[in-house]
């Protein structure tokens, strides 16, 4: 296998099916096909979304075309994987304001020149209901039921709508409809996307699209998934500061993997870094160049090194930033709860009163641990949101 297939094939990549065909197809010298989907249902691209962004750059960088599907029509019943209840409907207007940003954070890592950008909206949006149901004569429902999760929740006696059932064929007529050569996706996917090579038999395409699936990247608890539901993510749009912060607060056993997934960095220095790791370095030094990738990555070098050194100020010389941000709200007296929020030290009460009785919040260098508390802003108070956030507030 030519190096460079090689690393399309094994870095980060979980399976390939079916490999033969995909390797055929890298050496034929057609210019491929390349699809993945994403539905928007949240605002925000994080890190673990990078590692199939990143591997559709591969391909791009191959010369292939590289296409990136919003599920703007699927989004609205919501991808049922892993999921042990149906999930809410999002409306129109909720998809549209959360597609605002995909395309720019997607930019990031693609080359939006080179990317063809496509909307599942395009035909889903023109079906008549004699189109759907020949879409739905394709699979039964056995066949559906095959899914990991939901069996599990039919042994749990828990609901899956029509909807739901429908979404994987859903997914599957894309694949008939971009004409694509192969899909990426998570370990997650798998099912989904082996009902796109069948939709596409089904309906006589030319291509049978292979599959390549991207393991799922653990947030920086090291344990669940990166998802903004566990807080445990690092976005694309995040700041240099908080996503060098981070990157530093990783458990030690997932810095390879975070280096093999969410990195640029070469084979040979992956394999320095793991042979470096077992020979006895410093997590913390490895950290700190994994830290300074990942915001060369979403902002520039500059930024790094900036991050880094007020790193090392507040960390390691127990200090703080040189510069904190300074806000003026309305009134004297605020509920603290209110003020976390309206600052966007945390982006919901919810968020705001854990991090309190936790203990991760200090007013003035003091701990606050009382949720009701109300604060007086008439001289200027410094606030600090768990070990990297630091504001000052002061009433106007």
């Amino acid at each position: 296998m030519a190096k460079d297939n090689k690393n399309l094939l094994e870095r980060g990549v979980v399976e390939v099916i079916v490999k033969e065909e995909l390797e055929k197809k890298l050496n034929s010298g057609k210019k491929l096909r390349i699809k993945f989907g994403i539905d928007p249902t949240g605002a925000d691209l994080h890190i673990g979304h990078g590692v199939v962004l990143r591997k559709l750059k591969q391909f791009q960088d191959r010369g292939d075309t590289a296409i990136l599907l919003i599920g703007d029509y699927t989004a609205r019943i919501g991808d049922p994987t892993g999921k042990s209840e149906t999930r809410k409907t999002l409306t129109e207007e909720q998809i549209k304001e959360n597609m605002k940003h995909y395309i720019e954070q997607a930019s990031k890592i693609l080359d939006l020149k080179k990317l063809e950008i496509r909307y599942n909206s395009e035909w889903f949006g023109k079906m008549n209901m004699a189109q759907i149901l020949e879409l739905t004569a394709k699979r039964t429902v056995s066949q559906m039921l095959q899914r990991e999760d939901f069996k599990n929740r039919l042994k749990n006696n828990q609901d899956i709508s029509i909807t739901e059932l429908l979404y994987p064929l859903m997914q599957g007529y894309d694949s008939v409809m971009l004409e694509s050569d192969v899909e990426l996706g998570g370990t997650d996917q798998t099912f989904n996307m082996l009902v796109g090579r069948d939709m596409q038999k089904n309906y006589g395409c030319k291509t049978i699209q292979d599959i390549i699936t991207v393991p799922i990247l653990e947030g920086t608890d090291g344990v669940e998934k990166m998802s903004k539901t566990y807080n445990n993510y690092i976005g694309f749009s995040e700041s240099p500061k908080e996503i060098y912060g981070k990157a530093m607060s990783i458990p030690d056993n997932m810095i390879i993997k975070y280096f093999e997934l969410a990195t640029e960095i070469s084979f040979e220095d992956l394999k320095t870094i793991e042979k470096a790791l077992k020979q006895g370095e410093n997590p913390k030094n490895l950290k700190m160049r994994l830290a300074r990738e990942l915001v060369a990555l979403y902002h520039d070098q500059k930024s790094a090194e900036t991050a880094e050194k007020e790193f090392t100020e507040i960390f390691s010389n127990k200090g703080k930033p040189e510069e904190i941000e300074e806000v003026k709200l309305s009134g004297k007296k605020h509920k603290l709860v209110d003020l976390l929020v309206e600052t966007k030290l945390t982006t919901s009460k919810g968020e705001a009163r854990r991090l309190i009785e936790q203990g991760g919040l200090k007013v003035d260098d003091e701990k606050v641990s009382d949720v009701n508390t109300e604060l007086d802003i008439s001289k200027e108070r410094l606030i600090q949101a768990g070990k990297r956030k630091f504001i000052k507030v002061i009433g106007k």
